[in-house]
C-alpha cells in the first residue's frame, strides 16, 4: 500500500494533458523513484497499445483476408515500443510486419528486434513508395516512429519520406503516444492524421487537436501518488482493462 490506493470515488472531473516537460518528469519519477526498468516501461506500454488495436480492429473485422498489419518504427524508445506492439500482435494471431529503417544501436533495444526475429516476424528492407502497394497489403499501419521526445522541426531522411508516404495512404493508421510530425504541445498540421491515437501514460498537450475516431490511454500501471502529484486526474478504467477509451 506504500504506493497509495486510489479513493474508490475518484471518478476524473477533467483529464489534464501534459507538456513535454511534465511527461519527461513523469518518466524519470517512475525509472528513478520507483525502480521500473526502460525496458519494463517499454513492454508495459507495447502492450497496452496491441491491446487498443485489438479492441478498434478485432481480427473478425478486417477487410482483408491476412490478419496483417504493418508497424513502422523510428530510432528511439517509440520505436522500441512499437517492436514490443509487433510482437503482442503476433500473440495475438495479427500477422505483423516491421519496417525499422535505422535500428538503434541501443542493447534495450536490440532486446527487442531479436524477440520479433526469433517469433518470425518479418521485417521489410525498404517501404513501397507505392501508395496503393500498402493500401492492397495491409489492413492497419502503426505509426510508432517518433514520440514526445521528438523535436518535429528535426526530423531526417528516412523519416521525412516515410511521413510522406504515410499521409497518402487510405488504409487506418494508429498512432502511439504523438502522431508522428507533431510537436508534443502545440500538435501540427505537418504530421499525418491517424484514425485512432494510443495516449502512454497521460495524454499529451497535442492529443486535444487529435480529430480521428478513437482515443486511447495506456496508463493503468500509474502509481496513485505520481497521478497525484502531477495531478492527472486519469479516468477509471473499465474491470481489469489496461487501455481505456477517451
Amino acid at each position: 500500500a506504500a504506493w497509495g490506493i486510489p479513493p474508490t470515488s475518484s471518478q476524473p472531473l477533467c483529464l489534464l494533458p501534459c507538456s513535454r516537460v511534465e511527461a519527461e518528469a513523469i518518466e524519470k519519477e517512475l525509472l528513478e523513484d520507483y525502480k521500473f526498468g526502460r525496458q519494463q516501461l517499454i513492454e508495459i506500454w507495447g502492450h497496452a497499445s496491441a491491446m487498443a488495436v485489438t479492441k478498434v480492429f478485432p481480427l473478425p473485422s478486417l477487410p482483408r483476408k491476412q490478419p496483417t498489419v504493418l508497424v513502422v518504427c523510428g530510432p528511439d524508445q517509440n520505436g522500441a515500443i512499437g517492436l514490443v506492439c509487433a510482437r503482442h500482435l503476433r500473440v495475438f494471431e495479427y500477422e505483423p510486419t516491421i519496417f525499422y529503417p535505422k535500428r538503434s544501436l541501443n542493447s534495450l533495444y536490440r532486446d527487442f528486434t531479436t524477440q520479433c526475429e526469433k517469433m518470425d516476424i518479418p521485417f521489410l528492407s525498404y517501404l513501397p513508395t507505392e501508395v496503393q502497394l500498402i493500401n492492397d497489403a495491409y489492413n492497419v499501419v502503426i505509426d510508432a516512429i517518433l514520440g514526445a521526445d521528438a523535436e518535429p522541426g528535426e526530423m531526417k531522411e528516412p523519416y521525412t519520406s516515410i511521413l510522406g508516404t504515410l499521409k497518402q495512404i487510405r488504409i487506418p493508421i494508429v498512432s502511439l503516444d504523438v502522431p508522428s510530425g507533431w510537436d508534443v504541445e502545440t500538435g501540427n498540421s505537418e504530421g499525418i492524421s491517424p484514425d485512432v491515437l494510443v495516449s502512454l501514460a497521460a495524454p499529451k498537450q497535442c492529443a486535444t487537436r487529435f480529430l480521428g475516431r478513437h482515443h486511447f490511454l495506456a496508463g493503468r500501471f500509474l502509481p496513485y501518488d505520481v497521478q497525484k502529484k502531477f495531478e492527472l486526474n486519469l479516468p477509471e478504467y473499465p474491470g481489469t482493462e489496461c487501455v481505456v477509451s477517451l
